[in-house]
């Protein structure tokens, strides 16, 4: 094992996948020069014929992934922002989402668009979306947030790997966040969430960028003597549900963390699948911790107040704990 920013674990995924398989094109904006690091190299290792800069036009780059996986490559599109799918979007979900139905399987598409999402570095509204919510709503598109770099690179590989549209969505303040990464190959597969620390007091399911501040929300409830089952779902698209049901059956109470806003959230619809399957379990109601329905401020003591941290968790926690305690 070795210690390495989640930016540099990403990096090495996309040298193995390359290096594995000549299929493998990465094309986007400024991959050449990689503004975020984590394509540095990648150019002058494989050449232009593999790895491109695209104008500054997501319509064209998201055809262009859709076309060249038809084709028969494994295309990486990598998008930098992930509100810049939004302008991009026709190619992604009208025809990457649809194809494959709509030939009856006579198409495959292993298309993986990586873009950074959330907020954290004060990247204004236009930059800081959580959009993973739109894209868990198309079919036929699976949503991938790594909460850690030991969870990127295997998912990450895993993705490139995958016959169908994945969209790889790295957390925006994450980039340089330290982890233990294996020296050996390994992948992830898509749809099995991991649970990050045992308890039976209550669950908290943590989505991408909320892994860290829910793993300290942990540990200082572990302090008051309660125990967390703490849960990352890893993807999205498809969701491990019966790892998530588990918990809540085990404990009986969950609050979901999501950097996304409230409304149609990721967390508002693992609620509702907990309601459905596990009802008769619950022994106080659902809290989820989100971003309020405005958008994301450049300002970054605004910025701050409207993402998720471990204190709102904590209070959520203890606010769970207490309805539990008067229902007795």
């Amino acid at each position: 094992m070795t210690k390495k920013r989640m930016i540099h674990a990403i990096n090495e995924a996309l040298f193995e996948e390359m290096e594995r398989d000549e299929k493998v094109i990465l094309f986007g904006e400024d991959v050449g020069i990689s503004l975020f690091g984590d394509t540095k190299g990648l150019l002058k290792k494989f050449g232009p014929n593999r790895v491109r800069n695209t104008p500054i036009s997501e319509t064209v780059m998201t055809g262009m992934a859709v076309g060249a996986a038809a084709a028969g490559y494994r295309v990486v599109c990598h998008l930098m922002f992930g509100n810049f799918i939004y302008t991009g979007f026709d190619a992604i979900a009208n025809q990457a989402a649809k194809l494959r139905y709509m030939t009856g399987g006579q198409i495959t598409l292993p298309i993986v668009f990586m873009a950074v999402f959330g907020g954290g570095k004060s990247s204004a509204a236009q930059h800081s979306d959580s959009m993973h919510p739109q894209l868990m709503n198309l079919g036929g598109i699976k949503v991938v947030t790594p909460g850690s770099p030991y969870d990127a690179k295997g998912l990450l590989k895993s993705a490139v790997r995958d016959d169908n549209p994945v969209v790889f969505l790295q957390a925006g303040g994450r980039g340089g966040q330290n982890g233990e990464v294996p020296d050996e190959e390994y992948i992830i597969e898509l749809g099995q969430a991991i649970e990050l620390n045992n308890g039976d007091d209550i669950t908290i399911v943590a989505i991408g960028s909320m892994v860290q501040p829910a793993i300290r929300a942990t540990k200082e409830l572990s302090e008051m003597n309660i125990k967390v089952d703490l849960i990352d779902p890893r993807s999205l698209v498809p969701l491990d549900k019966n790892k998530i049901f588990s918990s809540v059956r085990k404990t009986g109470k969950i609050i979901i963390v999501d950097e996304a806003k409230d409304m149609c959230s990721a967390a508002s619809h693992i609620a509702a699948l907990c309601v459905d399957e596990c009802f008769e379990y619950l022994k106080a109601p659902i809290k989820r911790v989100t971003v309020p329905d405005v958008a994301m401020p450049y300002s970054p003591p605004l910025e701050k107040a409207l993402i998720p941290n471990h204190e709102q968790i904590i209070k959520s926690a203890m606010s769970i704990i207490n309805d539990s305690y008067k229902s007795k």
